[in-house]
């Protein structure tokens, strides 16, 4: 999908644990770092996000637990299950989301590639689909 990637990230890791080191502007995480968020202890039945970003860049990473994580370019849609520390989903540009079927150890990590502004989010999925379609 446009705009959409999921990513592998590499494990270190021996007989003592694991690991995963998360660099900004690197393959993994391709730009600058300026928010890190986390929602957790989300209800059962609730859907997250129901947004989409006009500029925004994410990275979408489920450190613990599942979630489905939703996706709508205004032409093709997708739902990722994030259920591995190991995975992420990297966003970019104009795309709606919704995050949902938590389990209830779920915590959803998000690095962003700028500082929370409310004029970059569109809340109105009419208004999010005539405007992905121009710039498509």
């Amino acid at each position: 999908m446009r705009y959409v990637d999921i990513i592998d990230f590499h494990i270190f890791g021996d007989h003592r644990g694991s690991l995963i080191s998360l660099e900004e502007n690197s393959e993994v995480v391709p730009f600058d770092v300026k928010r890190v968020y986390y929602i957790f202890d989300t209800k059962e039945d609730v859907i997250r996000g129901k947004h989409a970003h006009r500029n925004l860049e994410q990275l979408v990473i489920a450190v613990s637990g599942e979630c489905n994580f939703y996706v709508d370019n205004g032409i093709e849609r997708k739902t990722i299950k994030l259920d591995h520390p190991s995975k992420g989903v990297y966003i970019k540009g104009m795309v709606w989301r919704e995050m949902m079927d938590f389990s209830e150890d779920c915590v959803l990590m998000v690095l962003a590639s700028e500082h929370y502004d409310v004029a970059d989010y569109i809340y109105d999925y009419e208004e999010f689909l005539k405007t992905a379609r121009e710039k498509l």
